[in-house]
């Protein structure tokens, strides 16, 4: 007699529940903590003077990225990251990879940091800017706490707008803040077909991985000299600015 395990209809049910979980667990905690900063923006912010824009996707030179949030205002545009962690939080921002310890277990993430380095330079392409006038926030939501120091654009939910509102310097005239909403807001209005575009690009990401340095593509080359000459390794498409590498698969 088989035991309940080894079942065909409860391993069925098994898998149902994980199903079940991973929908109500992963990607509902994103989507309500966007959607706690969005409450925030715009409780905390006057909508007059700082223009928020949600759920962008928009096109860059190797495929599409996703921003979860941008806020322009004459001191600036702002590129938001939300994070929805619980527990300990330990990272720098040179890190490869930062850490959430949670009920005695330990789970790496992207540095959040530079994973909004591409969203702050595809703004920055887009809306033709210079760096100065562009900022990038993280913004953590839910119960963590920083066991390590982190940068200052690094925040929890509750000092998002004043953090924005401490950024006094005007550096975009009304008419240039005007058109950059503009601008952003045709993608956004597109945005059914950039979504799909970036889903695959997603899966493409996959075979071809993400710089862990800048956040650009990755491009198959193969060694020229050395000990390795001939064998292939994965440079990052922005070199010589960027040298990172990565072994090949």
């Amino acid at each position: 007699m088989e035991t309940l395990l080894e079942s065909p209809i409860a391993w069925l049910v098994v898998a149902f529940l994980a199903v079940i979980y991973v929908l109500r667990s992963v990607r509902p905690k994103g989507n309500a903590g966007e959607l706690k900063v969005q409450s925030s923006i715009n409780r905390g912010l006057n909508g007059k003077i700082y223009r928020p824009l949600h759920d962008l996707t928009l096109p860059t030179r190797d495929g599409t990225t996703q921003i979860d949030h941008v806020v322009v205002s004459k001191f600036g545009v702002f590129v938001i990251e939300t994070k929805s962690l619980t527990g300990w939080i330990f990272g720098d921002s040179r890190s490869r990879k930062w850490t959430q310890s949670i009920y005695g277990n330990k789970y790496q993430f992207q540095n959040p940091l530079h994973q909004n380095y591409k969203h702050l330079k595809a703004v920055e392409e887009i809306l033709q800017l210079e760096h100065r006038c562009l900022h990038s926030v993280i913004v953590f939501v839910g119960q963590s706490e920083f066991k390590t120091d982190v940068p200052p654009n690094v925040i929890e939910l509750q000092a998002l707008s004043s953090y924005i509102r401490s950024k006094t310097d005007i550096c975009l005239s009304d008419a240039v803040v005007e058109d950059s909403v503009r601008t952003l807001t045709e993608f956004q209005s597109s945005q059914s077909d950039l979504a799909r575009s970036h889903l695959e690009n997603l899966r493409q990401n996959r075979r071809s991985p993400i710089c862990p340095r800048c956040g650009k593509a990755m491009v198959l080359r193969t060694a020229r000299k050395g000990c390795r000459t001939g064998g292939q390794f994965w440079g990052c498409s922005g070199y010589p600015a960027c040298t990172a590498t990565k072994d090949a698969a």
